[in-house]
């Protein structure tokens, strides 16, 4: 029998408070954080034989396929001076960094249900890993961005109307939104799909639709001249804010407000913190229903 006296290093109990970050938790498991990263990194493009090139494979093609069809065929523009493959690279870097994070968050559960079942630590690690492994995915990706943006203000007479903005020094602001943004998302999805396994049959079709209504392939000025109506649904899209705020530092072209701005931030926190409730309120009672 266990002496009331007895000192104990560590209580495992459920928690109690509605939002709980539990830092310093997390902080004590960081080795096991960066051992989560590390394993990601590695294990994505283990036996593959081009490896970690499809960083760069992915969005060069994609911005390719993007300028063939919406700029060349119709005629879709990406303003005065700017290189329509620059402008669409611009987009795919940033969407991709959101995407990434996003649809690699919303499985935590029932991708991890094994090793939760068995031993005890901080399962927001695991959500949060993906978030810094797809960081490190995107700083390659931004260095592929500079080195066309080298390429074509340097060496060519295309890129003459493009210019970085002062704003660029905000640009790791930017990142940060769209780190939170598509871990909130993927945490309350994740935790939705313990109990609805539709949900991740639709999530890839539903991630698809959102890159369409998030100006990353035309600048929201052309979808709000074509479509007035309705041009409110791209244009209180969070992502939206984020890719023309991009575009605005680094290219000197995009709809870049600190209103907009403002909003993005709060609607991120917002959905980060609702995701982060649901998600400490799933880990409770998810191995009962997965």
């Amino acid at each position: 029998m266990a002496n009331k006296n007895d000192n104990w290093l560590y209580t495992i109990s459920p928690k109690q408070k509605l939002i709980d970050l539990n830092l310093k938790e997390v902080w004590y498991y960081k080795d096991l954080l960066l051992l989560f990263v590390k394993r990601n990194v590695i294990t994505v493009y283990k036996q593959t034989i081009l490896g970690p090139l499809w960083y760069f494979i992915q969005p060069l093609f994609t911005s390719v396929i993007f300028t063939l069809i919406f700029n060349n065929m119709a005629n879709i523009p990406t303003g005065e001076g700017v290189p329509s493959f620059l402008f669409n690279l611009a987009g795919i870097t940033c969407w991709n960094y959101f995407k990434e994070c996003l649809t690699g968050t919303s499985n935590t559960f029932s991708q991890n249900q094994g090793l939760f079942g068995k031993v005890y630590f901080p399962r927001v690690i695991v959500p949060l890993s993906v978030v810094l492994t797809n960081l490190v995915k995107y700083g390659i990706q931004i260095l592929v961005f500079i080195g066309f943006y080298i390429y074509y203000v340097f060496f060519t007479d295309k890129a003459g109307g493009a210019s970085p903005k002062s704003a660029i020094v905000f640009i790791p602001m930017l990142i940060f939104f769209m780190g939170i943004l598509g871990l909130g998302l993927g945490m309350i999805i994740s935790s939705m799909t313990t109990k609805y396994r539709d949900l991740k049959f639709l999530i890839s079709f539903g991630v698809q639709l959102l890159m369409y209504g998030s100006a990353v392939m035309y600048p929201l000025s052309f979808f709000k001249k074509k479509l007035p109506n309705i041009s409110w649904v791209v244009e209180y899209n969070p992502m939206t804010t984020i890719i023309e705020a991009f575009r605005y530092m680094t290219l000197g072209v995009g709809d870049y407000s600190l209103p907009k701005m403002l909003y993005t931030a709060l609607f991120s926190l917002v959905v980060f913190l609702l995701g982060l409730i649901i998600f400490n309120k799933t880990e409770k009672s998810f191995i009962d229903t997965i």
